[in-house]
C-alpha cells in the first residue's frame, strides 16, 4: 500500500527535479528501486504524474516526470492531510517534552534535599 508520506515526497521530488531518475529517487528517499517504481506506477494510474520520454545528451532514453493538473491539486490536499498530522503529533511530543521536563525538575530538587 503507497503510503500518503511516501506519495508526498515522490511528488514533491518530482515536481521540484522532473528529470530526476527512478534510481536518484531510492537514494534521496532511503528506499529501494523497486518500491519507487511501484510507487510511481500507482501514481501514472491515478493521472497525477504524466512521464515523458527524450533523449539526452549520452544518446540514452531518459524520463520525464510532471505532475498533472490532478497530481498538484492531489499534492495540496496531501500537503494539507500530512501538515495537519504532524501538527499533532508535534504538539503531544511539547506536551511529552514539558511533562519530562517537570518530573526531571521535580527528581533534581527531591535528590538536592535527599542529599541534605
Amino acid at each position: 500500500m503507497l503510503s500518503d508520506e511516501i506519495r508526498l515526497k515522490l511528488m514533491r521530488l518530482f515536481e521540484a527535479n522532473p528529470n530526476a531518475t527512478q534510481r536518484d529517487v531510492a537514494r534521496e528517499l532511503g528506499i529501494s528501486l523497486g518500491k519507487v517504481n511501484y510507487c510511481l506506477q500507482a501514481l501514472v494510474q491515478r493521472g497525477w504524474i504524466k512521464v515523458n520520454r527524450f533523449s539526452n545528451s549520452r544518446n540514452k532514453i531518459a524520463y520525464r516526470y510532471l505532475l498533472t493538473a490532478r497530481g498538484i491539486e492531489a499534492k495540496a490536499a496531501l500537503t494539507v492531510r500530512f501538515l495537519r498530522i504532524k501538527v499533532r503529533e508535534y504538539e503531544m511530543l511539547r506536551t511529552e517534552i514539558e511533562q519530562l521536563r517537570r518530573e526531571a525538575a521535580a527528581g533534581a530538587s527531591e535528590g538536592v534535599r535527599g542529599s541534605a
